[in-house]
């Protein structure tokens, strides 16, 4: 009889660390389920090595870019050819984050894009598309 209330109590044991698994692993499901794909990481990363090219992946079709000789809006493919002679004119070396957050669904990110040219306060805001999060428009202001 002690051994049949043992076997119960393990049998519990293993039905509660199930429980308690199987649950754990819902919830982290449902959590990166609503992480956007792509975002300010990828973006800051991508601006840190001056890498136009792994940028294009999180550009909007259309992109605003503001630089201190001209501002205008450009398609993905015309803004990464601006943006890729950006980098490459000035020589960048690095890029540190002042700022970031977000605001209903959109994010932005505040920081300083390090040259051998000098320094560029920039400034990038992001939307939400089709679940994923994208440069709607940057901008570089000398400082």
């Amino acid at each position: 009889m002690a051994y049949f209330s043992l076997l119960a109590g393990r049998v519990k044991f293993l039905s509660m660390k199930k429980f308690v698994t199987l649950t754990c692993l819902a919830l982290l499901f449902l959590a990166s389920a609503f992480k956007p794909v792509g975002g300010l990481d990828d973006v800051i990363g991508a601006l840190r090595n001056g890498n136009a090219t792994e940028l294009a992946k999180y550009v909007d079709a259309n992109l605003e870019i503001s630089l201190p000789s001209k501002t205008d809006n450009y398609s993905r493919q015309q803004a990464i050819v601006i943006l890729q002679d950006f980098f490459n004119t000035n020589g960048v070396k690095g890029f540190e984050v002042k700022y970031r957050g977000d605001n209903g669904g959109s994010q932005f990110c505040i920081g300083t894009l390090v040259t051998k040219a000098g320094s560029f306060r920039t400034t990038f805001f992001m939307t939400e598309k089709n679940k994923a999060q994208l440069v709607k428009e940057i901008r570089f202001q000398p400082m």
